[in-house]
């Protein structure tokens, strides 16, 4: 096996030699497996590492202490623990193409999956409620959108990502009626794929991509088309400059998690819209939206760049630095 495996063109093996149910395996040649791993890893680490200085950032300086960074956090919570749970398993069972971890385990990858999907989809949904009382009803925001209020959004958020993921897995929703096909033609041993009915795959798509997706755009396009109307009326008027640093502070925060939304629908929009020929290929794109996100805030967001700075310079570790104002939008 050894030699064939340096050979320039793949080849077909069983997962598990000794098992007569055990699923195919496609050994790609040594050099294509070593670029894939240390491709992936870098992606994993970059995810990993940028959702947790984000997370850790709004957790640890006070002034980030608001109810939009707070979705934030929860956000980056979702694409960190995907970054650990899912895609580290996930490139291991691209590069081998099977599965060595168990059927326990690939049931909790499964729903893992489904659920951290699910919750930054919702999360962005929050986020753009947020986005929308702040630019269209700013009077109203602190009101409306208040600490209290983003908690129940993210408690609401994460319970209905854990259900609909979980649930479906390990109540075996997702092959209710289609068990005898499922069992005799789909499942094999060395294999960990999430099938869905019919039914369970309109559902599930509907209501945790299309619908949400399809809200958070015209939300969006209200948003900017009251931005417009109101950034106008500040010109006309000639407002003092407090209002217009105020209107254009939340101007720029609306734009660069505007700018998350359409990177996530970009990024996912593939592997829920067209046939997946190549589904882990498609999944992998989409799981690349969790590495893209902290990038986003490095570019948009001044007071990341200064907490990474002050993370990576160990400041952290000589005094209390909670206090420091990192920036002034």
């Amino acid at each position: 096996v050894n030699t064939l495996v340096t050979t320039a063109t793949p080849f077909s093996l069983l997962c598990y030699e000794s098992s007569n149910a055990s699923c195919l395996r496609t050994i790609y040649p040594i050099p294509l497996r070593v670029t894939l791993y240390v491709i992936l890893g870098v992606i994993i680490i970059l995810t990993v590492c940028g959702n947790l200085l984000v997370t850790f950032s709004v957790a640890y300086f006070k002034q980030l202490h608001t109810p939009t960074n707070y979705l934030i956090f929860s956000l980056a919570v979702s694409d960190l623990l995907l970054g650990i749970i899912v895609m580290f398993p996930f490139t291991i069972r691209f590069v081998e193409t099977c599965w060595y971890f168990g059927d326990f385990y690939c049931k909790v990858y499964m729903s893992s999956d489904v659920t951290l999907c699910t919750a930054s989809i919702l999360n962005l949904s929050f986020i753009s409620v947020d986005r929308y009382y702040a630019v269209c009803q700013p009077l109203l925001y602190r009101r409306k959108i208040s600490v209290n209020v983003v908690l129940i959004m993210i408690l609401i958020c994460w319970s209905i990502s854990v259900v609909v993921g979980f649930g479906i897995v390990f109540l075996k929703l997702n092959i209710l009626g289609v068990e005898e096909f499922y069992y005799n033609h789909v499942v094999c041993e060395g294999g960990c794929v999430l099938f869905q009915n019919g039914v369970s795959s309109t559902v599930f798509t509907v209501i945790s991509f299309y619908m949400p997706g399809i809200i958070m755009v015209g939300v969006y396009l209200k948003i900017f088309l009251v931005a417009q109307t109101q950034f106008r009326s500040i010109q006309n008027a000639g407002c003092v400059n407090s209002v217009k640093i105020s209107n254009t502070s939340q101007t720029k925060a609306t734009k660069t998690l505007a700018i998350v939304m359409g990177d996530f629908l970009c990024f996912w929009s593939p592997f829920y819209s067209i046939p997946p020929e190549s589904f882990e290929t498609l999944l992998l794109l989409g799981y690349l939206n969790s590495t893209v996100n902290p990038i986003i805030y490095a570019f948009f967001y001044s007071w990341f760049r200064k907490a990474f700075r002050l993370l990576t310079s160990g400041n952290i570790f000589k005094s209390d630095i909670s206090e420091t104002i990192l920036s002034t939008e």
